[in-house]
């Protein structure tokens, strides 16, 4: 199977993100991985799960917990009750998203140790879901410092939950594996460092160190998306983000997010948006004053 390193860009003001979405019925063939931890509730299905080194078939909801870069694919294969949709519903998040010295106080002991066991995969059962499912659905209604509280208190359930066991085998982290890694954020944190001057491939490939030929082939290969795809939503993500904050206007938000072309900025504003940099501007006024 094919390895993707993934990596999620927060929101400004979030340290959390949650989704729900219905499932696609599909054998995925793809391992996925990120830095940041996952939470998934799976429901109304029934599949194959891999996880690191685990494979075994699901039935039914489950509830699963991912470490950082612990690759995973789920590969559904049909819905339990054919009248109801297949649903996931997802949390990424970092282990330090209420900072790191809340993880050195002894009230969190139970976390870390559940931190720890999330480098191999957990998989919870029983009661468990029940209570979690509640948390999450409120998670979904909640935003800012309510969500965060309501996270803690889902953390703190699967830090004391008798009902899981753990997926991974203990050496499947092989130094192979974490030396790519380490090549994946050595490219990434090249690019975040520096998307706002003019970055060209060969400045990027010569990091690694790999021809231009052959970093497009392996960037493409472990993200799924072409080197200059992934510097447009990088630029398009920073430039939105000044827009929202009002301190710049279409002209100076462009010309701080990499760019020297205020055409070539609005195109690809609207590739990536789906609507031009001002009407971006009066969609968001429009949501803010409802």
């Amino acid at each position: 199977m094919n390895f993707i390193y993934e990596n999620f860009i927060f929101p400004l003001d979030q340290s959390i993100t949650i989704r729900t979405e219905e499932l696609e019925i599909k054998k995925h063939t793809t391992f996925r991985t990120h830095l940041n931890f996952e939470i998934a509730l799976i429901e109304n299905c029934e599949g194959k799960r891999l996880i690191g080194d685990h494979i075994d078939y699901f039935m039914g909801p489950e509830l699963v917990l991912l470490g950082s870069y612990l690759p995973h694919c789920w590969q559904y294969h049909n819905t339990l009750d054919e009248k109801s949709f297949a649903r996931v519903t997802v949390v990424h998040f970092y282990p330090d998203f209420l900072g790191q010295d809340f993880l050195n106080k002894p009230e969190a002991k139970f976390i870390n140790i559940l931190f720890n066991k999330a480098s191999k995969g957990i998989l919870f059962s029983g009661k468990t879901i029940a209570e979690a499912r509640v948390l999450l659905n409120k998670m979904l209604n909640k935003t800012g410092l309510s969500r965060s509280v309501i996270m803690l208190e889902l953390l703190d359930l699967l830090a004391h939950s008798n009902s899981f066991r753990i997926l991974s085998s203990e050496g499947y982290n092989s130094k192979e594996k974490l030396q790519e890694v380490t090549r994946i954020n050595k490219i990434y944190n090249y690019i975040y460092k520096n998307f706002k001057e003019d970055i060209s491939l060969k400045d990027v490939s010569s990091i690694v160190p790999m021809s231009n030929a052959a970093f497009c082939r392996y960037f493409k290969l472990k993200t799924n998306r072409t080197f200059s795809d992934f510097l447009k939503e990088i630029r398009i993500g920073h430039a939105s983000k000044l827009l929202i904050e009002k301190r710049f206007n279409v002209s100076e938000a462009c010309f701080n997010s990499g760019y020297n072309n205020i055409s070539n900025f609005n195109k690809q504003f609207k590739e990536i948006k789906g609507i031009s940099p001002r009407e971006f501007i009066r969609k968001y006024l429009i949501v803010e004053n409802d």
